[in-house]
């Protein structure tokens, strides 16, 4: 069932509401919480339906009956996460249900046992060596039902995640594929797939089930592979067809502002999004990234106070902590929260690439290449923990090192200007000039966020003594700096002046250098050579009276892709 079918048909949403409720019931009965959560969020954002209209309980076999007892017991003691106890309990028993939880409750005593060993025994950074034992033992055991054609929707969803857990990925995509196939409803299967994606021809190439559900997953993997304009029509299809109530898909749509730096925009919808569900937890570690990138120390402080109340042992309570420390610049007491997020759940991506950055913070560039490492090791699409490596082992003057992070961070973000002009600083510096001056050109192209492209390539062509190119690029940054309607703070408008004044004086264009010259004048650092400069150009003057050629025709470099600009008015610039 297409989604943009169902605008506004309320029929296909009373349908859409009795399918969440059964897999709501269904997860529940097997523990798959996360999942149930979800489930239960979406069907909270449609109306209630009517008692005559609420789904049958499902059928419940022979099987079932034989395992009721056993698999009642079995459920008390996984609830309270005695999983071996579980375990010892449901085995021998037929039932698809109690065979899932029998299986599962192995699976998650093994995960268990490895982060108790890793807390104990290692601090976060080893996290890796820990493997959890059972996992090979339940690899052959579902392998063999998966060959028979025994394993039903939930059972293959825990085959992928073993497989998963063992390196398997091929395998792992093919299983959660199967497993969505048998049970669309079940988001946890789509989820595991959605990590296991790692561009848009791979996805494109996925043979998924045509239900209501993909929609959603097709958005969240839009968001994860940065197609951030086609995760935002997704979304916006989705609420148009019934589900603007849901905090769900309001989170989703502000994580994508935040992916693509629209920070006021994403700062919106978290707070739209904190009065709908006060309590919430989930995501709320990105909202403290975007004030933390504000400097909005009181906002995040308030935000910090108030998840401590609510949950101070949650994953993302600890980075939202960890993320306060930092804005204070306590670099130690920030990693600290970082490394109690992951002794919560080691997997936490966003923790191991923050850690990293505070380590950098701290200078100690072993321990911050290990935590960016393992961010990549959680999720290979994270550009912020590639680019953190470029950044490191830029500290460490590795150029060939940083190059091939720098480039990996591009190829996951080929629209953000950090990305090119650190892949152009690189190049610069192992003498592939010509590869620099693309890179810092397409930065200046793609809209650059710090407005330092256009003054690295400028400089770059001023060390090549590419006098034409240096001038037209030092132009269009000081153009540049001042649309932006505020100094920046690294602008370096003198430096850009003081180049053109030199270089309208050598071509004899006295007007121009002397404008240059008397603007040079408003900077400490340029005063003295503007003051020289005008003296020169009144010598000159005395001497000759040459005219005004027009400078701001196209210049003659093949490297740099130049356009034509209006001529440059300094008159109108107010530094």
């Amino acid at each position: 069932m297409k989604m943009a079918a169902l605008c506004s048909e309320f029929g296909d949403l009373v349908e859409i509401k009795k399918q969440l409720i059964s897999v709501i019931s269904l997860c529940k009965e097997r523990g798959l919480l996360h999942s149930a959560k979800w489930a239960s969020e979406l069907a909270f954002a449609l109306d209630p339906l009517p008692k005559d209209e609420l789904p049958p309980s499902p059928p419940f076999t022979e099987e079932d009956a034989q395992d009721l007892d056993a698999l009642t017991l079995a459920k008390s003691y996984f609830d309270l996460k005695e999983y071996d106890r579980a375990a010892y309990f449901l085995k021998g028993c037929c039932s698809q249900k109690a065979y899932f939880l029998y299986m599962y409750s192995r699976y998650l005593s093994g995960e268990k046992k490895k982060d108790d060993e890793t807390v104990d025994s290692l601090g976060p950074l080893e996290k890796g060596q820990v493997r959890n034992e059972a996992l090979r033992e339940l690899r052959v055991e579902l392998s063999k039902k998966h060959t028979a054609g025994e394993l039903d929707g939930f059972t293959l969803y825990l085959y992928g995640v073993v497989l998963r857990k063992l390196d398997l990925l091929k395998e792992a995509v093919d299983v959660f594929v199967e497993a969505i196939h048998a049970l669309p409803l079940h988001w946890g299967a789509w989820l595991e797939l959605s990590n296991l994606v790692t561009n848009i021809e791979m996805l494109k190439s996925l043979s998924l089930p045509d239900c209501w559900i993909k929609d959603f997953f097709m958005a969240h993997m839009y968001t994860e592979l940065q197609m951030i304009k086609e995760a935002l029509q997704k979304y916006q299809n989705l609420i148009e067809a019934g589900f603007s109530k849901s905090t769900y898909i309001i989170s989703q749509i502000a994580v994508a502002y935040h992916n693509i730096r629209d920070i006021d925009q994403a700062l919106a919808l978290f707070n739209e999004l904190r009065e709908q569900d006060p309590y919430r937890i989930d995501n709320m570690d990105t909202f403290s990234n975007l004030l933390y990138v504000k400097s909005m120390k009181p906002e995040l402080s308030y935000l910090a106070h108030n998840l401590v109340e609510i949950d101070k042992y949650r994953v993302e309570t600890c980075c939202v902590i960890g993320n306060y420390y930092s804005l204070r610049s306590q670099h130690e007491k920030a990693a600290l929260y970082f490394q109690r997020a992951l002794k919560l759940n080691p997997r936490c991506l966003g923790a191991w690439t923050l850690m990293g950055h505070e380590y950098m913070e701290m200078k100690n560039t072993s321990a911050a290449i290990q935590a960016y490492r393992h961010a990549i090791e959680v999720n290979k699409r994270d550009y912020r923990a590639w680019y953190g490596l470029g950044q490191t082992y830029e500290i460490l003057k590795m150029p060939f090192y940083c190059l091939y992070y720098y480039r990996k961070a591009h190829q996951l973000r080929p629209n953000d200007s950090r990305m090119l002009v650190a892949l152009g600083e690189s190049y610069e510096k192992l003498s592939q000039q010509v590869e620099a001056k693309k890179c810092y050109w397409r930065a200046y192209s793609v809209g650059d966020v710090e407005k330092m492209a256009l003054l690295k390539l400028a400089k770059l062509h001023e060390q090549l003594n590419e006098s034409d190119d240096a001038a037209q690029c030092y132009m269009l940054y000081i153009q540049d700096i001042f649309s932006c309607g505020e100094q920046l703070e690294h602008a370096e408008v003198s430096t850009a002046l003081r180049y053109l004044g030199q270089y309208y004086f050598k071509n004899k264009l006295y007007d121009e250098a002397s404008l240059c010259a008397q603007r040079c004048c408003d900077y400490n650092d340029a005063r003295e050579e503007g003051k020289a400069l005008l003296r020169q150009i009144s010598q000159v003057r005395d001497q000759i009276e040459t005219p005004s050629a027009d400078l701001f025709a196209p210049l003659s470099n093949n490297n740099t892709p130049v356009r034509r600009v209006s001529p440059l008015n300094l008159i109108s610039f107010t530094p």
